[in-house]
């Protein structure tokens, strides 16, 4: 019973890391247009209890991309220098897409994943009562 506890925790743990992710990546596409934005990425690592890995993830640091800001040409923005130029973001809207459909997928197989262990630990409580 033990280890259908812990393939729960494991999925429980995937759910989180991949819903933080989500998170970000929402909130890159919604500052795509900001000036100066730097685009939020963020890392998985592997949980650890009394230093053994657990089978679960979690999320690293946040961390901002430092690949180099869009140079927009617009001579009438306040922000624009001598030369009509200002930063805009780093985002690639084709990319966060596709950051984000790779974390719902992620996501919908760690809820699998759960779900199944549910059921199970259900079906063997079920036959331990009889």
């Amino acid at each position: 019973m033990s280890d259908l506890l812990k393939s729960l925790a494991v999925s429980a743990s995937g759910m989180g890391a991949q819903a933080q992710r989500l998170r970000h990546v929402s909130e890159n596409v919604a500052n795509a247009d900001t000036p100066g934005y730097h685009r939020k990425t963020v890392s998985f690592a592997a949980e650890m209890a009394q230093g053994h890995a657990t089978g679960g993830v979690m999320t690293g640091p946040v961390t901002l991309d430092r690949s180099p800001l869009e140079r927009v040409y617009d001579p009438g923005n306040p922000l624009a220098d001598a030369t009509g130029h200002y930063d805009g973001s780093n985002v690639d809207l084709v990319v966060e897409i596709a950051d984000g459909r790779e974390a719902q997928r992620s996501y919908d197989a760690n809820l699998k994943m759960f779900d199944q262990a549910r059921q199970m630990a259900t079906s063997l409580l079920d036959l331990l009562r009889r």
